[in-house]
C-alpha cells in the first residue's frame, strides 16, 4: 500500500512542477535571472547556452530530496525528488529534443500535441526581450494553440482535396 502513496507523491509532484515551472519561467527567468535566460531568446553560436544553468538549478533540489530521503529513510521526500527528476526528464525531451531539436531524435512529427507545443513555444520566442511574453508553460498547451493547429490541419486537408479535383 505504501508504494501507492509514494507513486501518488511522484505523480503529484510531476504535475505540480508544471505550475512551478510556469511561475519560475515567467517571474524568475523573465525577471531577475533574465541574464541567464536571454541567450535562449537571442540565439548565439554554440551548443550550450547560459540558459542551461537552469538544468542545475532544478536538479539540485531533486538530488537533495533523493539523497536525504534515502539516507534518512524519508521515502516521501525521496518520492518528491523522483517527481522533480521525472519532470526534468520530460522537460528535456519536450524542450530540448522535440521543440528546439538540439538532438535530432524526433524531427518530423504530425502529432497534434507536438505541433501545438511547438507552436506555443514559437509564440513564446517571438518576444526577444523579457517583456510581453506568452506561453510560459511546457507540457500543458493552451487551447488556443491546439485550436490553431486543428484549423491548419483542416485548411491543409481542404487544400489537398481542392488540388485533387
Amino acid at each position: 500500500m505504501q508504494w501507492l502513496i509514494y507513486t501518488g507523491i511522484v505523480v503529484g509532484t510531476f504535475l505540480l512542477m508544471e505550475a512551478i515551472t510556469w511561475l519560475t519561467h515567467k517571474f524568475v527567468m523573465h525577471g531577475f535571472l533574465w541574464y541567464l535566460h536571454q541567450d535562449h531568446h537571442q540565439k548565439k553560436d554554440g551548443f550550450f547556452e547560459k540558459n542551461d544553468a537552469f538544468f542545475v538549478i532544478f536538479a539540485v533540489p531533486s538530488f537533495l530530496c533523493i539523497l536525504f530521503g534515502t539516507i534518512r529513510h524519508l521515502y516521501w521526500l525521496q518520492a518528491l525528488g523522483f517527481g522533480i527528476m521525472a519532470y526534468g526528464f520530460a522537460y528535456f525531451l519536450v524542450h530540448d529534443v522535440i521543440i528546439h531539436q538540439r538532438f535530432k531524435w524526433f524531427t518530423h512529427s504530425n502529432n497534434e500535441y507536438i505541433r501545438s507545443i511547438r507552436w506555443a513555444h514559437k509564440m513564446h520566442h517571438k518576444h526577444l526581450d523579457k517583456y510581453n511574453g506568452e506561453s510560459f508553460g511546457m507540457l500543458f498547451v493552451n487551447k488556443k494553440y491546439r485550436d490553431k493547429i486543428r484549423r491548419d490541419q483542416v485548411y491543409a486537408s481542404s487544400q489537398s482535396v481542392s488540388q485533387a479535383e
